[in-house]
């Protein structure tokens, strides 16, 4: 272990003793600190200490990236660390980023929820871009409010909230793992009160014949709006749906990218194969902005030229010249499962289209697939969304029927 007092122009010019693979030239002013030189001229920085009864080695650099005068600075830090009976390697990490500990929680516990990749994937579009690369400690609660601040502008209070509770989860996850951490994250933060994010909006008569006049001129966001009226689909499910997912009319949603985990079958009605149009040459995805290369993503970008262009159709039109209030993605969901009650589809073939689970008893005991059912309650879907687009009646009404040779009568629902 040869002892050098190092200076730059040392460490420059240091080569591998003859022999020997690598070399270590231990500072003679700076007890533990070393230069470990290698055969093909990397130059790394390494300290060498005791530790309950053992010699241990950490390397915290290379030169010149970290300067001489840097690694006599951590080498005084790793000895202060050894004062106060504190290892050294963990006093002289390189702090954890928001990334790195939001990627730890995704695979810990992120993992084991319904919505978890979900959450991942919007701390990483929202979220790492801005803090992503901060060390978790630094970030203080004006970071989070500014952060907030611009995800209301862009995407909306709720969106803003959403990913407020996704930080909060991981930052409280971090400081049930960390002996120093505090969240910064505090009541009063969010963007919305409970009673304002549960929505019960569904689009009326109206409204739906202009959402469905405007999408004809808006590409695959436009046929996505369609189809997320005709089926009742989520947003994510059907954005994302590779061809190789349809078989026929058969719409097979596999378990991993369903909320459920389970795979959903959804027979289409023609309305809806009509919205998807043919599978263009060598394509991967239904909707999509490049001929089926990549799944359609960017809805905010999206959604704000469509609402333009709803206010524009609104002022055409005998309705009062206003944006949809408060019209989000989510809501065609909505209304789809309203217009199925509207069209007479039982409550559990309705649910089951929208691949809710079905509790109690029957979860355990009822194994039925309800195709049928599900594809009944699809047409009926679609016949009442075509009735409402072409401004024909829609109303229930009852009717009498002779229902046996006897004359004996019965009511009957009739659209």
């Amino acid at each position: 272990m040869p002892k050098q007092v190092l200076t730059d122009r040392f460490c420059i010019h240091a080569k591998v003793a003859l022999g020997q693979l690598q070399t270590d030239y231990f500072d003679a002013k700076k007890k533990g600190l070393a230069l470990r030189v290698t055969k093909d001229g990397t130059r790394s920085w390494t300290y060498l200490f005791t530790l309950g009864g053992r010699r241990v080695r950490m390397t915290f650099g290379t030169y010149p990236a970290t300067s001489l005068a840097k690694a006599h600075t951590r080498a005084d830090e790793a000895k202060a660390a050894l004062e106060e009976g504190r290892d050294p390697r963990a006093v002289l990490a390189k702090p954890a980023t928001l990334k790195a500990i939001g990627d730890d929680w995704a695979e810990r516990e992120g993992a084991g929820l319904r919505t978890g990749e979900g959450r991942k994937a919007t701390l990483a579009r929202l979220v790492y871009p801005d803090l992503g690369g901060r060390p978790i400690g630094d970030i203080r609660r004006s970071d989070i409010v500014r952060l907030l601040d611009k995800i209301e502008d862009e995407s909306g209070p709720v969106m803003a909230d959403q990913t407020l509770a996704f930080l909060r989860r991981v930052f409280n996850w971090h400081a049930s793992r960390d002996d120093d951490f505090r969240s910064p994250i505090v009541r009063g933060m969010a963007r919305t009160k409970p009673r304002e994010r549960a929505r019960a909006r569904i689009l009326t008569d109206d409204e739906i014949r202009v959402v469905w006049r405007v999408a004809e001129g808006h590409g695959a966001f436009g046929r996505l709006v369609r189809f997320l009226l005709l089926t009742g689909a989520r947003r994510t499910e059907a954005a994302a749906m590779p061809w190789a997912e349809l078989d026929g009319a058969e719409w097979t949603l596999p378990g991993p990218r369903n909320k459920t985990k389970l795979d959903l079958l959804r027979t289409l009605p023609k309305a809806a194969l009509a919205v998807l149009g043919a599978k263009p040459e060598m394509a991967t995805y239904v909707f999509s902005t490049d001929r089926g290369a990549t799944a359609l993503s960017g809805f905010s970008k999206f959604k704000r030229e469509f609402d333009r262009a709803v206010f524009a159709e609104l002022r055409k039109s005998d309705l009062k010249a206003k944006p949809l209030p408060n019209f989000t993605l989510h809501d065609l969901r909505r209304t789809a499962r309203s217009l199925m009650s509207r069209a007479g589809v039982p409550t559990d073939h309705a649910e089951r289209v929208l691949g809710h689970v079905i509790g109690g008893v029957r979860a355990t005991y009822d194994r039925h697939d309800f195709a049928d059912e599900k594809r009944a309650a699809l047409e009926k879907l679609a016949a009442l969304v075509d009735r409402i687009i072409s401004g024909r009646p829609t109303a229930l009404r009852l009717v009498r029927v002779q229902r046996d040779a006897k004359g004996s009568e019965a009511d009957a629902v009739s659209q």
